[in-house]
């Protein structure tokens, strides 16, 4: 583990692990303590960086939409629709029930 303030203990690391019902050794939670100190520790070094005159994104390449633009046309007549069904109530389609 690199020299920096331990952020989460061993203690913590072992709680969330039996929340998610995973068993780990002492020496596994040891590793996972270390892990996850280095990494809120990089964290840490990240929110020392100035981002006042950085613009919000949400992708870190242009990203543009590539779908047609949603043009309203009319449907199809649901006479017609209706029409093809074996078995109808009025505007409904009549189906055989699946479940008891």
């Amino acid at each position: 583990m690199a020299d920096h303030k331990q952020k989460i203990t061993a203690d913590e690391v072992g709680y969330v692990a039996k929340l998610a019902r995973l068993a780990l050794s002492d020496n596994e939670a040891k590793g996972f303590t270390d892990i996850l100190n280095d990494i809120l520790a990089y964290m840490d070094k990240l929110s020392e960086i100035d981002t006042a005159d950085i613009e919000p994104m949400t992708h870190a390449i242009p990203n543009t939409n590539v779908m047609r633009d949603d043009i309203v046309v009319p449907s199809e007549d649901p006479a017609g629709i209706i029409g093809n069904a074996p078995d109808t109530k009025g505007t409904l389609l009549r189906v055989p029930k699946v479940i008891e």
